[in-house]
């Protein structure tokens, strides 16, 4: 998780910055969403097709998620405070948490639709303008994506990454949608354009349970990655007087590290010594976690043995 390279600034889709904040990519994520429903809206009248339906529903849903993500990044980057002594930064995995269930929801919607469809099979009408809708949704959605990913490499923000598996999830749904359009327009295979809408909702759930699961794990306080650990671990351990870490522990709240742990601290040393050995520990963790809630315990060398958790260098 070491600190991300912003990219150089250059021309993006639509005539705008390659690299948006947070805030920024949030807020373009809310118009995309409305522009797409108004557009399948349309198509949906126009057509009737069964593959529409299932991208309208999801594009409504994607609209709930993307508000809930605008809001919720704004309320995370909020500091801490006296009743949230860790900040707020879980209020993106909250976010995640609710876009995972919204995407459930739909892809239930969507499977029970295809499944009537499939056995119930209808004409699919004005498919031209359905085929059109389709291709802008497809051409709208990636460019979002894009921006998503470029805003993704620079803040590291599950909210902004479970959106954007959302929307890359849309991304593919939008090619089936098309098939599924093509051939009940163009075909007369009104039964492919089901089976479309029904590989959309597999494809939705299996996404959403990726998000849930990245949610999940912020949220229950799962360690962070074991290279970020390593990472963790050789910053402190720059310093020659500390001879070892134990009884580390970390966890995510957002984008922000929080680390814990026990230094082995020759017993010789005085107490403002070892306080300055740890500040300087702490900040060198802090170079290479930008934000990161570090807490350093220092603990005699000849009782490390004794503590609970291997030191990491003899």
């Amino acid at each position: 998780m070491n600190s991300p390279v912003t990219p150089p600034p250059s021309a993006g889709p639509w005539g705008l910055p390659a690299t948006l904040s947070t805030r920024q990519i949030t807020g373009l994520s809310v118009g995309v969403a409305i522009v797409l429903i108004g557009l399948k809206a349309f198509a949906l009248g126009a057509s009737g097709s069964v593959s529409i339906l299932a991208s309208l529903a999801d594009s409504t849903l994607d609209l709930i998620a993307s508000l809930t993500t605008f809001y919720a990044v704004r309320w995370a980057a909020r500091p801490e405070d006296h009743t949230h002594r860790h900040g707020h930064g879980k209020g993106e995995a909250m976010a995640s948490l609710v876009q995972a269930g919204l995407v459930f929801a739909s892809a239930v919607f969507i499977g029970w639709e295809a499944l009537q469809r499939i056995f119930d099979p209808r004409p699919v009408a004005g498919g031209a303008w359905a085929v059109g809708v389709v291709l802008i949704s497809i051409i709208l959605t990636a460019g979002l994506v894009w921006f998503q990913t470029r805003s993704l490499k620079a803040s590291g923000s599950m909210a902004v990454s479970a959106d954007r598996a959302h929307y890359a999830a849309d991304l593919a749904s939008n090619v089936v949608v098309l098939i599924g359009v093509i051939s009940g327009a163009f075909l007369a295979a009104p039964g492919l354009d089901a089976a479309a809408g029904l590989v959309v909702a597999v494809w939705l759930f299996w996404g959403a349970s990726g998000v849930l699961k990245g949610a999940g794990d912020q949220l229950l306080d799962r360690e962070v990655s074991d290279a970020d650990r390593v990472a963790l671990t050789t910053a402190v351990l720059t310093d020659p007087r500390i001879a070892g870490v134990h009884q580390l522990r970390t966890r995510m709240s957002g984008t922000r590290l929080a680390a814990q742990m026990h230094v082995d601290l020759d017993r010789n040393l005085s107490f403002e010594a070892a306080h300055d050995i740890v500040v300087a520990a702490e900040g060198r963790v802090r170079e290479a976690f930008p934000g990161a809630d570090v807490l350093i315990h220092a603990d005699p060398r000849d009782i490390a043995s004794s503590r609970t958790g291997a030191s990491t260098r003899p």
